[in-house]
């Protein structure tokens, strides 16, 4: 099989695409064939070295599209659609930069689509950290207001989506004046130019602030999308955009407005219920939402596709389609 193989921590020179052999089944994992798979800043963060407990060589990919090729315990039909993600992929076992990769079980998500799989790539790490950020993370209610720090990103314009569908009214930042349009668009009531001061210009529209924020940029920009959210409003640390996660000589007293409540989210698979994944893939061939913008590469492009993510030269997701989906129908 293809794979792309990542040597060691650096530049994208070191993402090689190597003939690997098939990985072997075992009991308790499923392979799977790969159609598509997203890229995502946990790979970039592995691959610039930023990541702990990784090994290398490594193909790297936390998650993936595609269809059973073999399982073991007998508990998926082979050709049966999947998305896995998460749960050591691309870190401590190979991930889905590869045309096969072989998961544990229960990272498995089954689902059945027509979409067409560069399609089908945008979904699953993207739409299980959204759905989980506005559930667990925040509690997003009906008729609440989100601030969402770093819109145009795959994560923010997903969660966006779900907000809306949630009947939410949503805020949404870039630092990019000409993608306020493409974040309205996308049905953002009131997209933001992120000039570092977002609370004021939040304040604006929201005088009390906002009931909830997703923080997706980092730490350089917490405390501002703290001082966004009202008394007794919460704000979910989930992204690093800005590749900035530790907070220096956190005192939290100091660093927290009175009464306003800092949570994360970080997820796995079973995070993303198959019946919550069906739905929303189901909607997206209605036309009735969208997950935002996406740019598809090929394989061979696996470079190319890394460094426009690290330099923010897209909206949306990035997708990369194996061989093996070339001309095929789901």
């Amino acid at each position: 099989m293809r794979a792309v193989v990542l040597r060691e921590p650096g530049p994208v020179e070191n993402l090689e695409i190597k003939e690997l052999p098939l990985p072997e089944t075992k009991p308790g994992w499923v392979r799977i064939a790969v159609r598509a798979f997203g890229l995502n800043r946990s790979e970039l963060h592995t691959r610039l070295g930023l990541a702990d407990g990784v090994t290398f060589p490594r193909v790297p990919g936390i998650e993936a599209v595609g269809v059973v090729d073999a399982a073991p315990d007998g508990d998926f039909a082979v050709g049966q659609q999947v998305a896995t993600m998460m749960g050591g992929m691309g870190r401590t076992f190979d991930g889905g930069y590869a045309e096969y990769t072989l998961v544990p079980r229960g990272q498995v998500v089954p689902f059945r689509s027509d979409l067409p799989w560069e399609v089908l790539g945008q979904v699953p790490e993207t739409l299980q950290t959204a759905y989980g950020s506005l559930t667990t993370g925040l509690d997003l209610q009906r008729g609440q207001t989100l601030l969402i720090r770093g819109g145009t990103s795959a994560l923010g314009f997903a969660t966006a989506t779900l907000a809306r569908d949630l009947g939410a009214t949503v805020l949404a930042t870039t630092r990019q004046p000409d993608r306020l349009d493409t974040l309205a668009e996308h049905g953002v009531e009131h997209p933001l130019l992120d000039d570092g001061d977002v609370a004021a210009r939040v304040r604006e529209i929201v005088p009390d602030g906002v009931d909830a924020a997703l923080e997706l940029v980092g730490t350089p920009t917490l405390p501002d999308t703290l001082a966004a959210t009202r008394v007794h409003g919460t704000v979910c640390f989930t992204g690093m955009l800005s590749n900035q996660w530790i907070i220096p000589n956190f005192y939290p007293i100091g660093f927290l407005p009175s009464g306003v409540r800092l949570t994360a989210y970080g997820g796995e698979a079973d995070d993303l219920p198959a019946s919550v994944l069906q739905r929303y893939l189901d909607r997206i061939a209605a036309g009735g939402v969208s997950l935002g913008p996406a740019r598809v590469y090929p394989m061979e492009s696996i470079r190319q596709a890394h460094d426009d993510l690290e330099h923010n030269r897209t909206a949306g997701k990035l997708v990369v389609l194996t061989r093996r989906a070339e001309g095929a129908a789901p």
